[in-house]
């Protein structure tokens, strides 16, 4: 299984879109400062994801979201998330 993720920045509040098989350890990795993207953006929160049982699939799933159209889906995803409701 590969998971597409978005995380949010507690500390500047913008997002970070990435991929990867163990979602879990990966959100620890970023919150330890071990990725290089996001080394000084820290902590983060997860925010979104999604699951694919083919790493091209999300991986091509990852660069939709990154691109304007799928900031949009995000913001429009998670418009109560981002209003201000938890």
């Amino acid at each position: 299984m590969y998971f597409v993720y978005v995380l949010q920045s507690l500390k500047d509040k913008k997002l970070y879109t990435g991929t990867s098989n163990d979602l879990k350890k990966r959100l620890e990795r970023h919150n330890k400062g071990l990725v290089k993207a996001t080394k000084f953006r820290r902590p983060f929160k997860l925010v979104y994801y999604e699951a694919s049982l083919n790493l091209k699939d999300a991986y091509k799933r990852e660069v939709y979201l990154k691109s304007a159209w799928g900031k949009r889906y995000i913001k429009g995803r998670l418009k109560n998330y981002f209003g201000g409701h938890s």
